[in-house]
């Protein structure tokens, strides 16, 4: 009687390690990693600081890796998504990009964090958008833990629907 999910004798099947450097491609092909965020992946994978920074490098040098195509997608994900461009730099800033690299990355959004607002407050509260004074209020409040500034929440909670 033979097992047939026993490997066949003599057919062991070794497992390889993988370099670290093939550990973070595995992690960038899934999505886009900062630098910060992929050495500290590694790191948690058991992977030396010195390896998992020389490997970071690596990739970074062959353009696997870059925090500036990094921060642009984070950008227009997390704007049509329904966040703001506060809650958006602080975040960016959480990946130990510099401020001239969130400054750059969030220029490159073309929409407008105005109309962004509004598109939110509709989803929530429909067309007509929030009518009374509790209702505006509940809207500011979404807008304001979504990362948007006062301009932008004033000109979202008070409008006509045609606007």
């Amino acid at each position: 009687m033979h097992d047939s999910d026993a490997p066949a004798p003599g057919r062991k099947r070794r497992v390889r390690e993988q370099t670290p450097v093939q550990r973070a491609l595995g992690l960038l092909v899934r999505r886009e990693h900062s630098r910060k965020e992929l050495t500290r992946k590694l790191q948690a994978r058991g992977i030396e600081t010195e390896a998992a920074e020389a490997a970071v490098d690596k990739l970074s040098e062959a353009g696997w890796q870059d925090d500036t195509r990094f921060a642009e997608n984070l950008v227009r994900i997390r704007a049509s998504t329904g966040y703001g461009p506060l809650h958006i730099r602080a975040e960016l800033g959480t990946h130990g990009l510099d401020s001239e690299q969130v400054a750059a990355a969030l220029a490159t959004f073309e929409g407008d964090w105005t109309e962004n607002a509004r598109d939110l407050v509709r989803r929530r509260f429909g067309d007509a958008g929030p009518q009374e004074l509790p209702q505006r209020r509940k809207a500011a409040d979404l807008l304001a833990r979504r990362g948007f500034d006062g301009d932008s929440i004033r000109r979202a909670t008070r409008y006509e629907p045609e606007d």
